[in-house]
């Protein structure tokens, strides 16, 4: 992109109504190399892209983030699309950057774990301290409960869930039919639920 920090006209006359139409707003903006729309963008999603990163299980997600939204600046004048296809298109090259780094360091393959720094990616914008606290432990019980499905199922979990890709996307992103990945995920939330019931009727045993 290149012209971060040019002087461009500020197309958000009127605020955005809500979060759709400021992700909107927000990549409009960027794509005409304004600051301030991209920054937007990456609130909104680079807590996400630190979530499916880790719950894959990468070295240094941090890392590989980091080189996906140098890759999204220098890339985004070519890109053409909303705000869906942009999410895609993010997690594609994430993705794809893990996927290069795992080759690179010749690692073991990945599987999803529960999220260490779950308490620093969720939106600033919390109610309360106490509030912040339950979410960010219900994120960690799900994670969790994720890294007990096989590593392919528990991709496209991630993906629909944490990453809010849709079916097709996801489809797309790992090179399956979308029947299968709608099946896939039907069965992974089938199976996590009847871990949950079978740890509370454990619980109601003890």
């Amino acid at each position: 992109m290149g012209n971060f920090g040019a002087t461009v006209p500020r197309s958000r006359e009127v605020a955005p109504v809500n979060a759709d139409d400021e992700l909107a707003w927000a990549l409009d903006a960027a794509r005409a190399g304004d600051e301030s729309g991209f920054a937007v963008l990456w609130r909104d999603l680079h807590p996400r892209l630190l979530r499916y990163l880790r719950s894959r299980g990468d070295d240094a997600p941090e890392d590989v983030a980091a080189e996906t939204w140098v890759q999204v600046v220098r890339s985004l004048d070519s890109f053409n699309g909303g705000v869906p296809e942009f999410r895609a298109w993010l997690f594609t090259i994430a993705r794809n950057r893990a996927i290069d780094q795992g080759r690179a360091r010749t690692r073991r393959p990945a599987v999803l774990v529960a999220d260490p720094g779950a308490a620093t990616d969720t939106a600033p914008t919390a109610p309360s301290a106490e509030q912040h606290a339950e979410d960010n432990e219900s994120l960690s019980v799900a994670l969790r409960l994720v890294a007990t499905l096989p590593p392919a199922q528990a991709e496209m979990v991630t993906l629909r869930v944490v990453a809010g890709l849709d079916v097709a996307d996801v489809a797309r992103l790992l090179g399956k039919r979308p029947g299968t990945v709608r099946v896939g995920v039907h069965r992974a939330l089938r199976a996590l639920a009847r871990t949950v019931e079978e740890a509370e009727w454990k619980d109601e045993l003890r």
